[in-house]
């Protein structure tokens, strides 16, 4: 994920400077105090947890994996909309698992017992065995394996597989099938942190504070627009009760209504307003066909970079999380 994360913290006026790429130190110009590192996934959850990074941006399947449920790993962001991808449990799509469509008739084949247990290659050796014995599935043998693992039932060295899906192309292509309740977890980019370094480590939860807000405005922006009218009215009032008596034209809060002066007969008059809103991709079209049917016109769209807000809420939950730990110290 390593150019969608630059590409991203790049939205963010937060570009990474590299002095030559085949380096693994960079450097981010606008926050000082800070040293950039290219690290391997598995890697990154590693050093946060022996002190040696304070943040890190990984997919959360690998968080999950390495962290092991590690409570001084923080989810300072959650959602950074890129890496989507699900770890799940695929079956091959013929012979004994031909009829077989969820993990609860999986558990209850006579098949698998202590001397022939189900086989099942994967690379997540954590997650994998707790998902299997939270399922009732307690013969269960795990190879480790990484790279093409949808060939190994093919090959007679594994029964299932337990890995990341995208679309679920690859699988399908192999003969393999997901099943009903077979997804261990949904995943994505996340933004983590190391709990000590957020609490211990001078000027560390600053920056974080400064990196999240934003990443949570950038993201929050994402697929919205800003679409201003022109529309002729009595008062400012009387035009935004026009606004607001459409459902999709309430933006953020409600619309921004201000005067527009013309100069008719040698006077100047506020005989126009123009009205601000901000409304999502999604729905964009129809907004401007309500628009035009309480009269506004001269209409201009452009899309938005940044939503900042008065407090940035998962800047909150982060904080809330190490004052409380270093309250319980």
């Amino acid at each position: 994920m390593a150019s969608d994360t630059l590409d991203l913290l790049k939205d963010c006026q937060l570009s990474v400077k590299q002095v030559n790429p085949r380096q693994y130190v960079a450097e981010i110009p606008q926050l000082s105090n800070l040293e950039v590192w290219f690290q391997r996934p598995k890697d990154i959850v590693r050093k946060l947890l022996s002190g040696d990074l304070d943040l890190g941006i990984v997919g959360f399947d690998t968080v999950s994996e390495y962290g092991k449920g590690n409570e001084d790993l923080i989810l300072v962001h959650d959602a950074l909309e890129y890496g989507d991808c699900r770890l799940s449990l695929a079956i091959p799509q013929y012979g004994i698992f031909q009829n077989i469509n969820s993990m609860k008739e999986l558990a209850q084949m006579p098949q698998w017992t202590a001397e022939k247990p189900l086989q099942v290659a994967t690379g997540f050796t954590y997650l994998g065995p707790k998902f299997m014995k939270e399922n009732g599935l307690e013969h269960v043998t795990f190879s480790t394996a990484d790279g093409a693992l949808e060939a190994a039932p093919a090959m007679g060295i594994a029964d299932a597989i337990l890995d990341l899906v995208s679309s679920g192309t690859t699988l399908r292509e192999n003969n393999l099938k997901e099943i009903e309740g077979g997804v261990v977890l949904e995943s994505q980019a996340v933004l983590v942190a190391s709990r000590k370094s957020l609490m211990q480590r001078q000027g560390a939860l600053d920056t974080t504070h400064e990196i999240l807000e934003r990443l949570e405005a950038h993201l929050r922006a994402i697929g919205q627009f800003t679409v201003t009218a022109n529309m002729r009215g009595s008062s400012a009032d009387e035009v935004a009760e026009r606004v607001l008596s459409q459902p999709s034209l309430s933006g953020l809060q409600g619309p921004t209504v201000s005067p527009v002066y013309c100069k008719r007969d040698g006077k100047v008059s506020p005989d126009y307003y123009a009205i601000v809103i901000c409304i999502p991709k999604k729905a964009l079209y129809k907004s401007v066909q309500q628009l035009r049917a309480i009269g506004g016109s001269g209409v201009l769209i452009s899309p938005l970079t940044y939503i900042f807000d008065e407090e940035t809420p998962r800047e909150e939950d982060g904080e809330r999380q190490v004052t409380q730990t270093f309250l319980a110290l």
